[in-house]
Parts: C-alpha cells; sequence; structure tokens
C-alpha cells in the first residue's frame, strides 16, 4: 500500500496559506495577483512530483501523469471568497499532489473561479464543456462590475486555449473537502464520506406596489411591496416544513426595497431565494409549492407578485464504486469516527459527475466555520484524511 507523505502534505498546505495570508487566513480572489501566484506555485510543485502541468484561458491548472494506462483525477480549487479560509479547495488540491507524490497514477486539477467572483463554477463547467465564448464575453465580477475579458487580460490568460477533460482518461473524480458545517464535529466523528452533492434551485419573488408617503397614505390605500414580500417569506416558513426531506435546506439571502427610505412606502420589493436537496422529487415538490405561494399572495394582496426561476442544478449522486471504496478505506482508517452524509454545499465534483464517476470525502470544520479566515481543522484530522483518501484511490485504480 503506497503511504502518502504526510508531513509534506502539511508543509505544502501552510506553504500555500502564505500567499494572500489575511490574518490566520487568506484573501485570494479569482484573478488576482495573489490567485495567479498561487496557480504558479501549484504548477511548480506538479513539476516536483513528476506531472506535466498546463494552465489554460480561464485560469485551471492540470498537471498531468506522464504514464500509460487509466489516471484517477483528483483536487478542487484554490482561489478564495474574500478575506476566507486557508483550507477550502486548497485541501483537496494539495491531496492529490501528496498522493502523485505516492507514485500513484493521479492526474491534479485546480479549477478556477470555483467561488464564484466572475459566473457559477466557471473553471469545472468548462472543463466538461459547458461554457461558451458568448457567457464568457457577458461574464462581470459579481461586486465590482468588471469585464471577465478585462481579468483575464491583466492576469496574463487571454489567448490562452481552454482546456477539456477526457473521461476515456479517467476512472473517475476524487474530492477531499472541508465539511463547512457542524455535522461531523458535532457527532464527534472524524471523517464524512458524501453520499451526493445537493441539488438547488433559486428565484426571484417580485412584488410590484404603489411608492408612496408613509404619513399621507391610510392603511386602506397602500400598496406595500415589501408586506407582500413578506407574507411569502411567512407561508413559506409556515409550509416549508411539511413539504421537505430530512436534510432539506432554504434561504432568502437577498432582498432589495425600493427605494428603501424609511419615510417612503416600499413601490417594489425583490427576493432572492432558493433551496436545495438531494432529491429531484422533493425539488419539484417544492417548486410546485412556492408557486402556489406566489399566486395565492398575488391573488389575496393589492402588489403584483411574480416568480422567476433563476437557476437550478441537479443533485449529483457519488459514484458506488469510488463511494464504496471511501467507505471501506475510512472504516478502516476512522475506527468507527466516520459516517455517509450528503453535501449541502455545492463543489467541483458536481459538475466533473457529469462526465465520469465522482465521490466526495469530508474532513470536519471546527465550529463549521468556512467562508471566514478563523476557518480551520484540526490537523491530526487533516493527516487522517489523506490517509483515507489515499487508501481509496489506490483501491480504485486496482480495480
Amino acid at each position: 500500500m503506497a503511504e502518502p507523505d504526510t508531513a509534506r502534505f502539511l508543509a505544502d498546505l501552510h506553504a500555500l496559506r502564505q500567499i494572500g495570508q489575511f490574518k490566520t487566513g487568506v484573501h485570494r480572489p479569482t484573478y488576482t495577483p495573489q490567485d495567479m501566484e498561487s496557480r504558479r506555485w501549484l504548477m511548480e510543485r506538479m513539476r516536483e512530483v513528476g506531472l506535466e502541468p498546463e494552465m489554460d484561458g480561464l485560469g485551471n491548472v492540470l498537471g498531468k501523469h506522464p504514464g500509460a494506462g487509466p489516471k484517477l483525477l483528483v483536487g478542487s480549487h484554490i482561489e478564495t471568497q474574500n478575506e476566507a479560509g486557508w483550507l477550502d479547495g486548497a485541501l483537496g488540491v494539495v491531496a492529490g499532489l501528496a498522493l502523485a507524490r505516492a507514485g500513484m497514477a493521479v492526474d491534479v486539477v485546480a479549477f478556477a473561479d470555483e467561488e464564484a467572483h466572475y459566473g457559477s463554477f466557471l473553471g469545472s463547467r468548462s472543463m466538461v464543456g459547458e461554457v461558451t465564448e458568448a457567457e464568457i464575453d457577458a461574464a462581470r465580477h459579481n461586486m465590482d462590475g468588471k469585464p471577465l475579458r478585462q481579468a483575464l487580460r491583466e492576469a496574463g490568460l487571454e489567448g490562452l486555449p481552454r482546456m477539456r477533460l477526457d473521461p476515456a482518461r479517467y476512472k473517475g473524480f476524487l474530492e477531499l473537502h472541508i465539511e463547512q458545517g457542524t455535522q461531523l464535529e458535532q457527532a464527534g466523528l472524524r471523517s464524512g464520506v458524501v453520499t451526493g452533492i445537493f441539488g438547488i434551485r433559486y428565484f426571484k419573488i417580485t412584488a410590484v406596489g404603489q411608492q408612496d408617503h408613509t404619513g399621507g397614505t391610510t392603511m386602506a390605500e397602500r400598496k406595500d411591496a415589501n408586506v407582500a414580500a413578506m407574507r411569502v417569506l411567512a407561508m413559506i416558513d409556515e409550509q416549508f416544513p411539511m413539504h421537505v426531506g430530512e436534510r432539506t435546506v432554504w434561504t432568502c439571502g437577498r432582498v432589495v426595497l425600493e427605494p428603501n427610505a424609511p419615510h417612503i412606502i416600499a413601490g417594489r420589493a425583490e427576493l432572492i431565494f432558493q433551496f436545495r436537496d438531494l432529491s429531484e422529487a422533493v425539488l419539484d415538490r417544492l417548486e410546485t409549492l412556492l408557486t402556489r405561494i406566489v399566486q395565492e399572495v398575488d391573488r389575496r394582496d393589492r402588489c403584483a407578485l411574480s416568480l422567476e426561476r433563476l437557476g437550478r442544478s441537479a443533485p449529483a449522486i457519488a459514484d458506488p464504486a469510488l463511494h464504496g471504496a471511501l467507505c471501506e478505506a475510512a472504516t478502516r482508517h476512522a475506527n468507527g469516527q466516520w459516517q455517509p452524509m450528503p453535501s449541502g454545499a455545492i463543489h467541483d465534483a458536481q459538475h466533473v459527475a457529469k462526465i465520469m464517476p465522482m465521490a466526495m470525502l469530508f474532513t470536519p470544520s471546527i465550529g463549521g466555520i468556512s467562508h471566514h479566515w478563523a476557518e480551520d481543522t484540526k490537523e491530526e484530522d487533516l493527516v487522517l484524511s489523506l490517509r483515507i483518501l489515499a487508501d481509496a484511490a489506490e483501491k480504485a485504480l486496482a480495480s
């Protein structure tokens, strides 16, 4: 059995966290100088372990094993949210390096912009053939509006071709990731084998009323868009729990009022609402329920309401063979301190699963904290996760 160099694995993780260091975390947003420095650092490490690295026109980095025969693809991403954690994404990429260093037939990948600064999983979707040139032309930074084309030019990526993954080359894809939640920690467990990645549906709910004076307009005359929008949320809160699955989650993450002034009745309200589950049947049921709720408030209220679906991603179920290999390895190394579990967060693996078998492994997040510089995991749990991953990868390559 190949034994990964756990000391070098930890050393690489700590070296990578120095690039864009912010407090105990990192600030390495997509296509910033810090992000591009980290990609160049990664390519050097790939060469050191015998891989042949290449970076494409979106910043995806792929290190290919030079030997013959089928490979495993292993990786994640290395850019970060603003002022965020040192392990989110980086753990999976550095784990891939460790497997390559141990002599395994793996390609290592760092997908670009998993954190969606310029779009939704641009890197992994591009590598499975889903991103068009028109989408790249239209993409803008989610905060400052900078065009993606400009960012690529400034990062030195303009004109480089985009890579496509060849599913015939691979037995599958493995991604090691921090949990970004509290289930493992609260259960006193040290590892989680992912059963699948939640599908997501997200919507814009709009209420249009009449902007007016808060003092001069009687209650009988008012068409308050804010009140109508809050009625929708109240009905969701009341009715969703009766129709959800065991691990369904839902969130209204954005509320926009116009004109959003203290002495003016809101003439327009906009909600961005999403729900997630591992079952398409549950997602269908909740979309039907949400449609009925919006229609009912529209029928009863003096404001006009509408519902627009902004996007969806299908659940991705872990490949049975790869999942089984991870379960066996977790049983061997974690001494009963592991569990199967779904991923509520979405990952690059969800898109790679469209063209090849996929499985994921979670390691605990201290306090469940992620997307924040305080994100952390015990080093002994990091080492354990690498050993489980290596064991499972070896079995998958031998099968």
